[in-house]
């Protein structure tokens, strides 16, 4: 697949560069293969040079370059592991941080409702060293710890809970999205090496899966997947602001939590917290 795209990108530049620059009678193409070897492990890197432009493409990314004389400007391909998140989640129940006593079931230990994520796909265009485009692919888990002993219940219509008679000293019920963030990154001029980062866009989210988990001495542990009602689509914003390679996220959805008619209506989550990987 790898070479594929290569040979399919390298073939379009040929053709856009010939289309563009009938003035120039020839275009120099260079190609070659590079092999740098760490602890025992060769990485080949193919490098492809048509006038102006390179591509370099290895085992995990493809890099288009094109070198003006404003500076660099690259389009990159890649698995990474990257804006992985780690902090809390918080609801809004009508507004407010309160939830209302219709919705006191979902009372939660705010200090174990927690948010977790990070990208592992991503397509970046960077405009020499202060501007940055990417459109990422990742999971996001929004654990939230429940104070009640209930059990949120399976395969229904609208949320629904039972009251248990035990006690759980773990009652967790969660979601899992896969996230497609799209951010605008801005980078401040480097000095002595180092610059902050501000990252800012939307978040589109598409339902993976709900889960219960749930721990107690009656039962041991039980672990139950659904969608549990959740939202199958939702879609936000979030915001970044980072020392080079480590900083602080925000993430809020426009839309409630449950679907439509299936759960509490205007119940909204926010989430916050530490971020590492740019």
């Amino acid at each position: 697949m790898k070479q594929f795209f290569t040979f399919a990108l390298c073939t379009l530049l040929m053709t856009n560069a010939s289309a563009q620059d009938k003035k120039v009678a020839d275009t120099l193409v260079i190609i070659s293969t590079d092999t740098i070897k760490n602890r025992s492990i060769k990485k080949a890197t193919t490098v492809i040079q048509i006038g102006n432009l390179k591509i370099n493409a290895n085992d995990n990314k493809t890099t288009v370059v094109k070198e003006t004389p404003k500076g660099k400007h690259t389009v990159s391909l890649s698995f990474v592991f990257d804006h992985f998140d780690l902090g809390f989640s918080r609801y809004i129940d009508n507004g407010s941080f309160t939830l209302s006593p219709a919705n006191s079931f979902l009372e939660f230990e705010p200090a174990k409702t927690t948010n977790v994520g990070f990208d592992f796909f991503e397509m970046k265009y960077n405009s020499g060293n202060r501007f940055a485009f990417f459109i990422s692919a990742g999971l996001d888990w929004n654990h939230i710890r429940l104070k009640q002993n209930i059990t949120i219940q399976k395969d229904q219509s609208t949320l629904d809970y039972q009251t248990e008679n035990i006690e759980f000293s773990k009652n967790r019920f969660s979601s899992r999205y896969l996230r497609i963030p799209i951010g605008f990154e801005f980078n401040t001029p480097v000095q002595k090496g180092k610059y902050f980062r501000v990252v800012a866009g939307p978040e589109l989210g598409f339902l993976l899966n709900g889960k219960v988990k749930q721990i107690s001495e009656e039962r041991g542990k039980e672990k139950s997947k659904d969608d549990y009602n959740f939202n199958p689509f939702r879609y936000g914003a979030h915001l970044r602001l980072a020392y080079q390679n480590t900083g602080i996220f925000a993430k809020y959805y426009f839309n409630d939590v449950f679907a439509k008619d299936q759960g509490p209506a205007d119940f909204r989550n926010i989430s916050f917290g530490l971020t590492w990987g740019f």
